[in-house]
């Protein structure tokens, strides 16, 4: 990305664009094994906590969807079952190049070294703004917006896929420049919220994913009071989770047999998650689409067994590690 960023707009074609839009694809899918770990290792669903990282997640899968569906309209084919990243690693493109991403269980570190900086605004929290800017997901939207409308390129409308069940939200077709401002400054206030305001006004008027996730570290919902955001609503208790401990780069080193077979399953299932949807947009097959939809939530028990499983030094438990290829 930060190579895409430094081509000149004069320079930026449709194969600028195009590019831009797999790192985004990229960049979208590279949140989701960190997310999906701090979710799976919360033993009750129920939990405020749990919730809320579930609407993160199906937002950041509709983000992914509706980039999927701007690259396909200009005739562009997603890569998305061969460009996961690995872990413990950067965010692709050179985003937020200070942050390595790691996965492991739900903690208050985790939030604040990973979730909250992989979302982190583009001009600092709303809540403590300190003027402070950074290359930031947003930036980079913002550029592939900018080359949409300077460019108005042809849209044909070919390989849609649309859904109105992801998490109340709907993935809608993108025919138009219309189209394409709405989902980028969707993807953007779900995302990092805007410069004044931290919830995604006009999508739902859910907060942005930053705050989502310093609202679990905050202990409180963020509210308006007296027309400040503050941290002073309802309670948010930490909930109690699987103590999955971080994964070391290439692995878990020398499991058993059965946290080896567990590891195979996950990461085969997960290979197929990817290939279900690349599949589904190199066709425009809707039904694929729901297929990986719901070989995603089948993971959640091999995740689940493989963090009830104690590290042979006690240090924490195992969870996925997403070594697919």
């Amino acid at each position: 990305m930060s190579e895409l960023l430094r081509t000149e707009s004069a320079n930026r074609d449709i194969d600028w664009l195009k590019d831009s839009l797999n790192a985004a694809i990229e960049l979208e899918l590279a949140t989701l094994p960190p997310y999906l770990c701090a979710w799976w290792s919360i033993k009750d669903n129920n939990e405020t906590a749990a919730k809320l990282i579930r609407t993160v997640l199906m937002e950041e899968m509709l983000h992914m969807g509706l980039v999927a569906n701007m690259l396909t309209t200009i005739g562009g084919t997603p890569k998305i079952n061969s460009v996961l990243p690995s872990y413990p690693g950067h965010l692709p493109g050179g985003v937020r190049p200070q942050l390595t991403v790691y996965l492991a269980g739900l903690s208050k570190t985790y939030l604040d070294e990973v979730c909250k900086q992989i979302e982190y605004p583009e001009s600092g929290p709303i809540a403590f703004f300190a003027g402070e800017t950074y290359p930031t997901i947003g930036a980079f939207y913002d550029a592939i917006l900018v080359a949409f409308q300077e460019l108005k390129p042809a849209m044909s409308g070919a390989n849609q896929l649309t859904d109105n069940s992801i998490g109340g939200h709907e993935l809608y077709a993108i025919n138009t420049l219309a189209d394409v401002e709405k989902a980028i400054t969707e993807i953007k206030v779900q995302g990092e919220g805007t410069a004044l305001s931290p919830d995604a006004e006009g999508f739902g008027g859910e907060l942005a994913h930053y705050y989502k996730f310093d609202e679990i570290s905050h202990g409180r919902k963020l509210i308006q009071v007296d027309g400040v955001w503050r941290y002073a609503g309802d309670v948010v208790t930490f909930p109690d989770t699987y103590p999955m401990a971080q994964v070391p780069e290439g692995g878990w080193q020398n499991p058993s047999p059965e946290v080896s077979a567990l590891l195979n399953q996950f990461n085969s299932a997960f290979k197929a998650v990817l290939d279900e949807l690349e599949l589904a947009w190199t066709t425009g097959n809707q039904d694929k689409l729901g297929s990986a939809i719901g070989l995603m939530f089948s993971l959640k028990t091999p995740a689940i067994q493989l963090m009830q499983i104690s590290l042979p030094d006690g240090s924490g438990n195992y969870g996925p590690d997403f070594l697919i290829y």
